[in-house]
């Protein structure tokens, strides 16, 4: 396992559409088990596989815990409500904007091995799962916002919300 490089915004790949995963072989497991070290080393909620320069349809998802969920030619299947927050990407450092995405997601994929699943999240893990399915076919969440959140607007959100300011920044 190892720590790949991940891809940032103004990289062609990232605007590229990924080709489905066939081979569900030694070479997918050991790109699956990388990007999961790389995004806990980035402190992500999610990776897709052109972020660290592969055109494949395969995405990690961090579940708010330790488990991190894989991804296989993953697709959305439904979605209800809606919520509106402030997103980041880890291809576009340092940058927020806010986006407004469905409030629940199911999705439906494959796993390392080929089986196909269904897996459901809310908030969070919603938002991630359209972010990281998104980069699949060639578009950041850049696209869905007006401009940047300062880093005043930023705090302002998290402080309008009840978080503790200082625990987020630790």
């Amino acid at each position: 396992m190892a720590i790949r490089k991940i891809v940032v915004q103004g990289d062609e790949i990232l605007n590229k559409v990924c080709k489905p995963v066939t081979a569900f072989d030694q070479k997918l497991h050991t790109l699956l088990d990388d990007m999961a070290d790389t995004l806990r080393q980035a402190n992500g909620a999610g990776l897709a596989a052109p972020q660290v320069g592969i055109l494949r349809r395969a995405v990690v998802v961090s579940d708010d815990g330790e488990e991190i969920l894989e991804l296989i030619n993953p697709e959305i299947v439904a979605t209800e409500g809606e919520q509106t927050g402030p997103e980041g990407c880890l291809s576009v450092p340092g940058k927020f904007g806010m986006v407004t995405r469905p409030y629940r997601v199911r999705v439906r994929a494959q796993d390392r091995n080929g089986q196909w699943f269904e897996a459901e999240g809310e908030e969070l893990m919603a938002r991630a799962f359209c972010h990281e399915l998104e980069h699949l076919d060639g578009h950041l969440y850049v696209e869905h916002i007006d401009h940047f959140l300062s880093e005043e607007e930023l705090m302002a959100y998290y402080k309008e919300q009840g978080y503790d300011i200082e625990e987020e920044e630790n």
